[in-house]
């Protein structure tokens, strides 16, 4: 494992590091992890397919669907006769 060390961070980024780790219950080095994972793997994952088709699409609403009453299944087609 890789480590890394941070120069010339700003006193309030280090307060409010620490108490965004208090609230989610870890360590301000957990907590900068999860932050650097989060970060990287947003810029390097584009939104999916569906995604991309919902944010182009949900500008315009929602449409309500009938749901049908299931059925029995059909008996399968005989193909000897």
């Amino acid at each position: 494992m890789a480590s890394i060390t941070i120069r010339r961070l700003e006193d309030s980024v280090k307060a409010k590091l620490r108490v965004r780790a208090s609230r989610h219950g870890r360590s301000m080095e957990e907590e900068a992890r999860e932050i650097l994972r989060a970060g990287v793997r947003e810029k390097d994952a584009p939104p999916g397919i569906g995604t991309a088709i919902r944010r182009l699409f949900e500008p315009l609403g929602g449409v309500e669907l009938v749901v049908l009453p299931r059925q029995p299944v059909r008996p399968p087609p005989k193909f000897d006769e």
